[in-house]
């Protein structure tokens, strides 16, 4: 029978944090109090801000002890809170024997290796530098220190040739370790917990790898053994070895990313030196060689030389440069500024020594970083400035070398048009309101115009044209006159520099395209860079190396005798294409499109989204400085039954690229059937599966399983329209989406702390509250959301979770195109029964997949009906990957070579000699 627990936590770090939030969840237990480490300046250890979140009593001591005696008022205050049982998942400090038998039932403590092999604080290093085939943790009763209590439980797994210290903690020791607590705890409460005397054989107390000494490199030895002492000290703190330098002065290093080699003898290595080894390492294009005593070699991938981190290939590459010591007054106070944004995105005290990478950040912390360094001082930083100086010290230094420096600006073309001043973001930008044409701004007919509206506040942003069925006819008209004209005589590599210099000037107005599109579509200005632009750059510049190499094929045909024949294919363009674009993704849609159009070597005109249409106007600016000819590419905002419409039916439109929604693109294939037969691409709405299996790797499948649904507001074409999650982990991962989305920042898309924006208008976000309300109806479980945001001014709609959804339900046949997510269970013996449920759509544009069973994987994107298969990862888009769906999804591709074929036609050529 169970007993009701008073537990103090005794700890430090996440780790302690997730046990003391799982044992929260069960109802017969009660933490009294937590213990831990006192604050590092402004920075509380994460167990302590969760214990004062949950209300729990928080003690922060430096120490225990005094000259090896209990403090008596430390343990007055431990006695306090009058615990039954210590918890100790996680601890730094000696506890003294007072307080490990304090509570009548004891202490019991978690230790990262498998008792007794291995004891003390680098107990998973030695694990790892020893060789062992199996890792694990134990759970034992704490005695004094030396980790030989009796055992409670342990746990191990097969240790991999690709784990290191930082790969067996994150897929093993931290999750597993996190729920052997709470089974161990719940044995002790059950009465059930054993104590199991630990053996004496094979018993070790190894050396704590904190310690620098510890950590040198010993190079007289196999390679195995070297390999094996690097990966144990991989991501940190690194394997210590020394270089002799050409004038015989010594560097210290450390090494990282070893692995065996065997590829033989490398090409072009150039010898180093490093104190021990007899033979001269070898740094290669593949990294740094060394040879061990058995002859055999290990591979060293990075060096760390200082505080920064290099390829170990680019050890010669790295040129020697002065550090700046002698910092004004003014720059020491913007050191503190700048210390302030690392600390904001990193959630942890920033030291000279902090690397950025190893205290967690993301390609996304990268870019707002960079951003937020932009914005407070004013410097032309790039992502690159952040791999290049990842640690501290260095950054700042990089920092003051710009501000010293000064950053100018060479200045745009001017273009005449009509437009308005944008002032966002600390920005002032030039926005064209008017029609594109033959190279030009013009009014559309009847000077028509639509509103702009701001979805942050739902004020009128601007009125631009709206073009009429005329206004296309004088684009397409346009197009067609530089089709035979001017852009004939254009060859493919002078059209490829074309493209690159367009690619050139977004980059470098890539702050004010992301701006636009942020205050105009919603996009978090973050996502807007990294993605909206950033994709859109990287579409322009790799359809810019297919122009000068699309190419058709000689083919060996049947004669007949005597005559010879030659017979060869030409790709050539269609001619005039128009394309229209969604409201989710203006730029990036418009270039996924507009660049392997123009790489085909066609001219075009695009109807971009009636409601956010200024990046495209934007753009058509930077097509005239780029040099683009006149007609070659004209953009027309408008509405879609008007413009849209007369893009569809012009018959000198050879080709129509559309995105949108199902019932749309029906309407417009039959449109270009009855116009003129005209070539079709469609890329239409998706209900995209996603299915995540109990055997995944489930910190990912939260994380990924999030983006899937949430990213860019669920305003994502790919957006995981319904999650299968396996019964046994169902309510887990709820748990886990939930926490995650209690914490997500909504508001302004231009802050840089904002993870969730606005919808993108009116009409959608009403249409995401009627999904919502329908899904209610039918009888799902809502579990969070639903809803505006409360008391906040424009279409911010609250992240939305649905359980326990039927098949037959409204909500999981039909896209919402929003941040809502529909969960149904699954039962894991019945996997033929989920790929029934996910193929039964008349979608196919996405899917995705959650296991460590490559067979389970492998069947699932044999079985599945879609156009692109997402296995343990979502979103993972890139423009060299065709992408395009099946069924109702549409058919055609974006992106990669195949969307090439969409803008070509075939011509077959025979001559008989």
């Amino acid at each position: 029978m169970s007993i009701d627990l008073k537990i103090a936590v005794i700890g430090q770090s996440n780790f302690a944090a997730d046990v003391l939030e799982l044992l929260l969840e069960r109802s017969n237990i009660k933490v009294v109090g937590v213990f831990t480490i006192p604050d590092k300046g402004s920075r509380e250890d994460v167990l302590a801000t969760t214990a004062a979140n949950h209300k729990i009593p928080v003690f922060k001591f430096s120490g225990w002890r005094r000259k090896g005696v209990a403090i008596p008022e430390v343990i007055e205050q431990y006695k306090s809170v009058g615990a039954t049982l210590n918890v100790l998942p996680y601890c730094s400090q000696f506890i003294p024997m007072e307080v490990i038998d304090g509570a009548p039932l004891g202490s019991i403590c978690y230790h990262p290796s498998i008792l007794p092999r291995h004891r003390g604080a680098s107990a998973i290093s030695w694990t790892l530098i020893e060789g062992d085939e199996i890792a694990g943790f134990s759970i034992f009763w704490a005695d004094d220190g030396l980790d030989t209590g009796p055992l409670l439980l342990t746990r191990q797994t097969n240790l991999e040739p690709t784990d290191t210290l930082d790969t067996i903690y994150k897929r093993f020791l931290y999750p597993e370790g996190v729920k052997a607590m709470g089974v161990a705890v719940d044995l002790v409460a059950n009465g059930t917990a054993p104590k199991i005397t630990q053996t004496t054989v094979g018993a070790t107390y190894d050396a704590a790898m904190f310690k620098a000494e510890n950590q040198l490199l010993n190079l007289q030895q196999s390679a195995e053994r070297i390999w094996n002492f690097v990966r144990g000290l991989d991501s940190v703190p690194g394997a210590i070895a020394t270089v002799l330098l050409p004038d015989g002065s010594e560097e210290q290093v450390r090494f990282f990313g070893a692995h065996l080699y065997s590829a033989g003898p490398v090409k072009d290595g150039q010898p180093l030196k490093l104190k021990g080894l007899a033979k001269p390492a070898w740094v290669h294009e593949g990294g740094l060689l060394i040879e061990g005593t058995d002859g055999a070699f290990v591979n060293i991938k990075r060096i760390k030389r200082g505080s920064k981190m290099i390829n170990a290939s680019d050890w010669f590459k790295q040129a020697e440069q002065k550090p700046i010591t002698d910092f004004t007054e003014d720059e020491l106070a913007k050191k503190a500024q700048l210390a302030s944004i690392w600390q904001a995105i990193l959630k942890e005290s920033i030291e000279a020594s902090t690397d950025f990478f190893a205290a967690g950040a993301g390609s996304m912390d990268v870019v707002r970083l960079v951003e937020e360094v932009k914005d407070a001082f004013d410097v032309p930083f790039e992502n690159e400035h952040v791999f290049m100086a990842p640690v501290f010290e260095e950054f700042f230094g990089l920092l003051v070398k710009a501000l010293r420096q000064g950053s100018g600006d060479s200045g745009a073309q001017k273009l005449d048009y009509d437009g308005f001043v944008l002032q966002a973001n600390k920005r002032k930008i030039n926005v064209p309101t008017q029609l594109f044409i033959n190279g030009a701004f013009v009014d559309a007919e009847q000077k028509r115009t639509l509103d702009i509206v701001n979805p942050t506040d739902e004020e009128i942003l601007c009125q631009v044209a709206c073009a009429s069925a005329a206004d296309v006819d004088k684009a397409v008209q346009a197009a067609h006159k530089a089709f035979y004209g001017s852009w004939k005589q254009v060859s493919a590599r002078q059209r490829g520099q074309l493209m690159l210099k367009l690619a050139d000037l977004m980059e470098h107005h890539k702050e004010d395209l992301a701006t636009i599109e942020s205050v105009d579509s919603g996009a978090v200005y973050t996502l807007a860079l990294k993605t909206h632009i950033g994709m859109s750059i990287d579409a322009w510049r790799y359809f810019a190396g297919w122009c000068d190499k699309i190419q058709g094929n000689t083919i060996p045909v049947n004669p007949a005798r005597p005559n010879n024949v030659l017979t060869f294919t030409r790709k050539e363009p269609i001619g005039v294409c128009g394309l229209v674009t969604p409201w989710n993704y203006p730029l990036m849609m418009l270039s996924w499109k507009m660049a392997a159009c123009i790489a085909a070597g066609n001219t075009c005109l695009i109807k971009p989204a009636q409601t956010c249409p200024l990046t495209a106007l934007k753009f058509a600016e930077l097509t005239v400085q780029a040099g683009f000819p006149p007609g070659v590419i004209n953009v027309l905002p408008g509405k879609g039954s008007d413009a849209g419409q007369a893009v569809a039916d012009h018959k000198l439109v050879r080709k129509l690229g559309f995105t949108g929604s199902t019932p749309i693109g029906k309407h417009i294939m039959k449109s270009c059937a009855e116009a003129n037969i005209k070539k079709v691409s469609l890329e239409l709405g998706g209900k995209s599966p996603l299915i995540i299996f109990a055997d995944c790797d489930l910190d990912k499948a939260v994380k990924h399983g999030m983006s899937s649904v949430f990213f860019n507001k669920g305003e994502n074409c790919i957006a995981a329209g319904r999650l299968f999650v396996e019964d046994r982990i169902h309510d887990e991962f709820v748990r886990r989406v939930l926490k995650d989305l209690r914490t997500m920042t909504i508001g302004d898309p231009l802050n840089r702390s904002t993870a969730h924006g606005p919808q993108n208008h009116k009409a959608h976000f009403d249409k995401l509250l009627e999904f919502c309300q329908r899904g209610v109806k039918d009888g799902a479980t809502l579990v969070y959301g639903g809803c505006r945001v409360p008391n906040m001014k424009g279409y911010f709609f609250t992240p939305t979770v649905f359980t326990n959804v039927e098949d037959d339900m409204y909500i999981a046949q039909e896209e919402s195109f929003g941040p809502i997510m529909i969960i149904s269970k699954f039962n894991g013996s019945d996997v033929d029964s989920v790929m029934e449920r996910a193929n039964r759509t008349e979608y196919g544009l996405a899917s995705g997949v959650f296991t460590k069973d490559i067979s389970k994987a492998l069947s699932f994107a044999d079985r599945i009906e879609a156009g692109t298969v997402f296995v343990n990862v979502y979103n993972k888009t890139d423009v060299a990957a065709p992408f395009g769906g099946f069924k109702q999804s549409g058919y055609g591709k974006d992106l990669g070579q195949e969307a090439l074929n969409e803008y070509l036609k075939t011509k077959c050529v025979t001559i008989e000699y």
